[in-house]
């Protein structure tokens, strides 16, 4: 039998464990953990999203702030924002919700935030500890930190001896997996759009992560038998059967046929998608007990 794994259990968990650490560290230390999320401009799916952190924010226990700015702001204005918040100190976590409108440099705003108030794990000085394996002091991506989370609960904390392929090699996903699963001694091969003979690479996988944005791409030929597949598509696919007009959403993966060929695979909907917000939480917490001298949860 094939286990499907419930992102929405598993995403609860993890709230769980920050909403425990967070009112330990308040007990102990007189720390609120502060979490402040900045938009700008008036993008509908930016604000639903932006809403729903602060929502689950406040459910943490913490101190939530948001920033909402006009799709005018100029750069000095949101630069000199995020100057404010890295001096805050009642301020442990910052993020500025992406895509911002343009012309505004998104990367230069992401870097001036300081790397240990960065809980989205963008920036290149945590992109760089995570590359030298240092996760004591570095804040990692949340969604790649979230796949992760299904990788250990599924393997252990030890991969040795376990090939890892990562379709996709994004900044934001592709890298920071692979090296995640090389921490925990995993053999790892980054594959992508120019990789040769792509299914045969994949066939070699006992983990096999697809972040490509290619809908259904992944097919059960590609899967070894008893493979962990880790879907991290979210892709909108039209669905006639619904209607005219109707869509759905899909993963990388042909998710009824690989089931078939998986021992575990992540839905889409409802897989990765929901550790987002759960990580981005558990960064925060993670950041704020670090402020404060204190050993950080593990996740």
């Amino acid at each position: 039998m094939t286990t499907v794994i419930d992102g929405k259990n598993v995403a609860a968990s993890v709230i769980q464990t920050v909403k425990g650490a967070t009112a330990a560290l308040k007990k102990s230390t007189g720390v609120i953990t502060g979490l402040a999320v900045v938009i700008v401009g008036d993008d509908p799916a930016s604000h639903a999203y932006v809403g729903s952190k602060g929502r689950m924010a406040k459910e943490c226990g913490f101190k939530s702030v948001q920033h909402t700015l006009p799709a005018e702001t100029k750069q000095e204005e949101l630069a000199a924002l995020v100057a404010t918040l890295n001096a805050d100190p009642s301020i442990h976590g910052i993020l500025v919700q992406l895509p911002l409108p343009k012309p505004l440099d998104s990367e230069a705003i992401i870097q001036s935030i300081l790397p240990a108030k960065d809980v989205d794990g963008l920036s290149v000085v945590n992109a760089g500890k995570l590359a030298t394996g240092d996760l004591k002091t570095g804040l990692v991506s949340c969604t790649p930190a979230g796949a992760m989370v299904f990788v250990r609960r599924t393997h252990g904390e030890d991969l040795s001896g376990l090939n890892a392929v990562v379709i996709g090699r994004s900044n934001l996903f592709g890298k920071p997996m692979a090296q995640l699963l090389l921490n925990a001694n995993a053999t790892v091969t980054i594959a992508h759009s120019r990789t040769r003979n792509l299914a045969e690479v994949c066939r070699n996988a006992d983990i096999l992560v697809a972040a490509v944005g290619r809908p259904e791409m992944v097919r059960a030929d590609w899967v070894k038998p008893g493979a962990t597949v880790i879907d991290v598509g979210i892709n909108r696919v039209a669905a006639p059967e619904r209607g005219e007009g109707k869509t759905r959403l899909v993963g990388d993966v042909a998710f009824e046929e690989v089931s078939a060929v998986a021992s575990t695979i992540t839905p889409v909907p409802g897989g990765v998608g929901p550790m987002t917000i759960a990580m981005l939480m558990a960064n925060t917490v993670i950041a704020a007990h670090r402020t404060a001298g204190q050993t950080p949860p593990q996740f």
